[in-house]
């Protein structure tokens, strides 16, 4: 008797792989477990179908999403806001015309709002030829503030002449005086007879006009006399004038010649500022501002 093994898989190749899992348990002796490979050992734990979702919470409640009905003006409602505005402008008008007759009233009596413009970069004074100067007063006007910075350039020449001066071994009681000539003249010189000017001929006054001669006529003077500059005080050599100059050009050619460029500088100064004021003056005259001087002092004197 030939004896065989038999096939160990024919029991599994019996087996319907989809068939019921509790049948073939029960056919194989095993323990019941789903196919697949997302199984599980507990089958009984899964929800069934049946189980209902927890609803969802409500939306907030948007307001820019709704419609909003907005009332038209009423004809009521119309007309008083047409009244509020006529009122307002007939305010604007009134602000305006009160704002006119207090300009009018500034301007006749020859006050003028002067805002500071020069220098562009530092702002220290009002001038403004070309827009408040008449046509045939410009060129004056021009050669005038010509002579007031010219007055600047003499008297800064000044101080440095007379410092090369105190180097070389001069006294500091010359440097000290061309310091109070500047800080004095500068300043000094716009003030008494460069802003009359500027504003006698912008207003046409001839009182502005009889006091920039006066003080105009003291400015040639100072010009002449510091060209000069005569042993008068402190030797006069605290002044770039033409005796001081041949002076100190015997102990130091360097110092001479700083004097004797200052020397020029007032030469120059004087006589533009007797062009000046001969222009000033011809002008004075033939548009007869002379008589009318003559009545405002009277009238002012009575």
């Amino acid at each position: 008797m030939s004896n065989y093994e038999s096939n160990p898989f024919a029991a599994d190749d019996d087996v319907n792989p989809f068939a019921d899992g509790g049948a073939k348990g029960k056919a194989s002796g095993q323990s019941n477990y789903g196919g697949g490979a997302f199984y599980t050992t507990n089958p009984g734990s899964v929800p069934t179908a049946k189980s209902k979702l927890s609803p969802l919470p409500p939306e907030p409640y948007d307001r820019g999403s709704v419609t909003v009905d907005i009332p038209l003006d009423t004809a009521k409602d119309i007309k008083e806001k047409e009244k509020a505005l006529q009122a307002r402008e007939a305010e604007l008008k009134r602000r305006e015309q009160e704002l006119k007759r207090r300009e009018d009233a500034i301007a006749r009596a020859g006050i003028v709002i002067e805002e500071k413009n020069w220098p562009p970069f530092i702002p220290i004074i009002h001038h403004d030829i070309p827009n408040e100067i008449p046509l045939h007063l410009q060129r004056v006007q021009y050669v005038a503030f010509t002579t007031w910075l010219g007055l600047v350039i003499c008297l800064l020449w000044n101080i440095v002449a007379v410092t090369v001066a105190w180097i070389k071994g001069d006294g500091v009681t010359n440097w000290f005086l061309a310091i109070i000539y500047f800080i004095s003249g500068v300043p000094g010189s716009y003030v008494m007879w460069y802003r009359p000017l500027y504003r006698a001929s912008r207003t046409d006054s001839a009182l502005k006009f009889g006091m920039f001669f006066l003080t105009y006529g003291v400015h040639i003077a100072f010009c002449v006399f510091a060209a000069v500059a005569p042993p008068i005080v402190f030797r006069g050599k605290s002044l770039t004038g033409i005796l001081p100059a041949l002076e100190v050009m015997i102990d130091s050619t360097l110092v001479g010649i700083f004097y004797f460029i200052g020397f020029g500088f007032f030469c120059l100064e004087s006589l533009l500022s007797i062009w000046v004021i001969q222009q000033v003056y011809m002008y004075f005259r033939g548009s007869g501002k002379a008589a009318t001087m003559k009545r405002e002092a009277m009238m002012a004197a009575l």
